[in-house]
């Protein structure tokens, strides 16, 4: 059975909400909304104000983690001045979910690299999330959007080092690349059977460099907007998004590709079909 996807050219505010109210599926109790706060420096990453619409449509809670690498955002009292300068504090609250210890461990059993998954505690605190995603080139993954949000978004600090070593954090930057992407689709897993499935994914292919928000040097944007996706499947959503990379025809296009296709970034989509919490079978339904 293909997931719905729904999808439109028009980059606004408000065409966020409107999306996710065409999708049908209202986000229930507390809602947690993933976003990426933008690393200090970063030029790219989508801003408060771009969001305001949606997050006050779904009146949830705006979350972050902390990173794993050095910058302003891997301790909590970095971060948490970060997000003040980035102005996520002037409309939203926000919760820091591994603000403090102890790690919430998540079972993957099925998991086909990792069996765990460490998440910031605070997530107990919620019953559904809204994952908001800056779709764009990722210098380890290749493309970031929506798998990448729920595993190394969602993940810990140490939870991030734990995806990245693929179970071995002391080799975050020199596992096999394969099994790093491996770990991503199974730590995604993990979240999505925590929520019991009441997640709603949205991709906005705006802004996009072949780097991610995460860089505080970042390249400049390659390749011109393409629109706004909205799904409540995570897989479906990035698949879509990969597509229509592809059948675009600005001149950057090669550009973003090579940065994909590099890093293989697709095996973490295909990794995440066969653990079979979604599906790349989509209908891109264009509004």
């Amino acid at each position: 059975m293909s997931a719905k996807v729904y999808f439109t050219r028009s980059i606004t505010s408000e065409k966020v909400p409107e999306l996710y109210k065409l999708l049908g599926k209202k986000l229930q109790g507390n809602v947690a909304i993933k976003v990426h706060s933008g690393e200090k420096g970063n030029q790219n990453f989508l801003k408060p104000d771009f969001w305001k619409p949606i997050i006050d449509c779904v009146q949830g809670t705006v979350v972050e983690c902390n990173t794993a690498y050095a910058g302003e955002r891997n301790t909590t009292e970095k971060h948490r001045r970060l997000i003040e300068d980035h102005g996520w504090n002037e409309y939203f609250s926000v919760d820091i979910l591994d603000a403090e210890g102890p790690d919430l461990k998540l079972s993957i059993p099925n998991g086909k690299v990792i069996r765990e998954n460490y998440v910031g505690k605070n997530i107990v605190n919620y019953d559904s999330m809204l994952v908001l995603s800056h779709f764009k080139g990722h210098p380890m993954g290749g493309y970031g959007g929506a798998l990448k949000q729920l595993s190394i978004g969602v993940a810990s600090s140490f939870g991030k080092a734990y995806i990245h070593g693929a179970g071995e954090p002391e080799k975050k930057w020199t596992a096999d690349h394969d099994l790093f992407l491996e770990s991503m689709a199974d730590a995604a897993l993990s979240v999505v059977e925590y929520f019991k499935g009441n997640i709603v994914y949205v991709n906005v292919m705006k802004n996009m460099s072949v780097d991610c928000d995460c860089c505080a040097v970042a390249e400049d944007p390659c390749i011109a907007d393409i629109g706004i996706l909205v799904s409540d499947d995570p897989i479906a959503i990035d698949k879509a998004c990969i597509d229509l990379v592809y059948a675009c025809s600005d001149p950057g296009r090669p550009h973003l590709i090579e940065r994909i296709e590099s890093r293989n970034g697709a095996h973490t989509i295909e990794a995440a079909n066969a653990l079979g919490y979604g599906t790349v079978d989509y209908e891109l339904i264009e509004v």
